[in-house]
């Protein structure tokens, strides 16, 4: 007779053992772990992901930490945990933001490549103040925008300051940084630039649109950059060109057309032309995440739940050409996702953060580079 606890502790083996080599070398497959769970440690839903790789070689994963329900208001905090072994376990929950009551949210984080200091963005408003009565000017509070580092690879961060008179504008009332990442520039006229992606809200149109803030000082001080040419964009993510322009991938609410759009900068972020659909970029209007892979030079890689109707089918795709087309396609996950957030991984490996089965969990997922690049078989979730 098979003893059930035997089996299951042999195949928890087989899988580290699995994942561990891909930790060393680029993986052949795909392995996937659930690193927060909805329903546990005093939190009712875990959303919005964030990664990044510390200067240590850790993962740090931060997402919001919602108290009492699913929403998007109410008592939310920002929370961590950091995996050593490059995803296949990770620490107990720790919370990095809170202020009882009110809401903490959209982490936005991004590592100063030149001093090792990780900066983490998030934006703040009072619990009860929910998003259609900031839009509409109705509500007891404002959005604030707020910044903290840490310099020991996340295991400690500064207190949040608020930045919100530096980098939005008196009309704006709706304000979100990212989620996802911000970009440490390698080129163009500004190397050395931090650029976190943000999306904002008219008083007097209420149309949406993307826009940027970026650092100049290594995070000391943040400053408003330019905004897309159109409306009807948000939430969002940059990345940089193999010639130093930026391209911002942008959330879409035209619903004539269900794919993302996409605009150019050359001036490291401080204005945008050429706002455009790619119209291989399928979505149901969400979230998505854009990176550049520095070990397969000029592998840029996307990932979204790529489909017209519904948060299904969290897919990753490559393109060689800085976005111009997208050859490479695979599925991660073939289930109801929706948010995600992409890592470049120490090994040349691609990470990928991304809420799974109807906000029940997040998951990580890595995956090499060349597994990207194969093409689909028939079977399984991970196309």
């Amino acid at each position: 007779m098979i003893d059930m606890n035997h089996l299951r502790l042999g195949l928890m083996c087989l899988f580290s053992m699995i994942c561990l080599a891909g930790c060393n070398g680029p993986s052949a497959t795909v392995s996937r772990v659930d690193v927060f769970t909805s329903g546990t440690d005093g939190y009712h839903t875990f959303r919005i992901p964030s990664i990044v790789v510390a200067p240590s070689g850790d993962l740090v994963a931060v997402c919001e930490g919602r108290r009492n329900g699913r929403g998007d208001s109410g008592e939310i905090d920002l929370v961590m945990r950091r995996s050593e072994d490059g995803g296949i376990t990770w620490s107990e929950l720790e919370v990095i933001q809170s202020d009882a009551g009110n809401t903490c949210g959209n982490p936005t984080m991004v590592v100063d490549e030149m001093t090792g200091i990780m900066h983490l963005l998030s934006t703040h408003n009072l619990g009860h103040d929910d998003e259609s009565g900031i839009i509409n000017q109705t509500s007891d509070g404002d959005r604030t925008v707020w910044a903290s580092f840490s310099q020991d690879d996340g295991q400690t961060w500064s207190e949040a300051r608020d930045i919100t008179s530096d980098v939005k504008l008196p009309n704006w009332t709706w304000y979100a940084t990212g989620p996802g990442n911000g970009i440490h520039m390698q080129g163009g006229d500004t190397p050395g630039r931090l650029i976190i992606p943000c999306d904002h809200i008219e008083a007097d149109t209420k149309h949406y649109y993307s826009h940027v803030i970026y650092s100049d000082d290594q995070g000391q001080s943040w400053q408003l950059g330019g905004s897309s040419p159109k409306h009807q964009v948000n939430e969002c993510e940059v990345v940089e060109c193999d010639d130093g322009r930026l391209l911002l991938n942008m959330r879409n609410y035209d619903r004539t057309k269900r794919t993302r759009q996409v605009c150019v900068s050359h001036d490291g972020g401080e204005t945008w032309t050429d706002q455009r659909h790619d119209d291989v970029l399928i979505e149901p209007i969400c979230q998505a995440s854009i990176r550049r892979i520095p070990k397969s030079p000029g592998l840029i890689v996307f990932s979204n739940p790529a489909s017209r109707d519904d948060r299904v089918m969290m897919t990753l795709r490559g393109s060689t050409d800085d976005g111009a087309t997208w050859p490479y396609r695979r599925v991660l996950h073939d289930g109801p996702s929706a948010y995600s957030c992409l890592v470049a991984l120490p090994n040349g490996d691609i990470g990928c953060f991304f809420e799974a089965d109807g906000y029940n969990r997040l998951e990580f997922a890595r995956c090499s580079v060349e597994w990207l690049k194969q093409k689909p078989s028939k079977t399984g979730s991970a196309q």
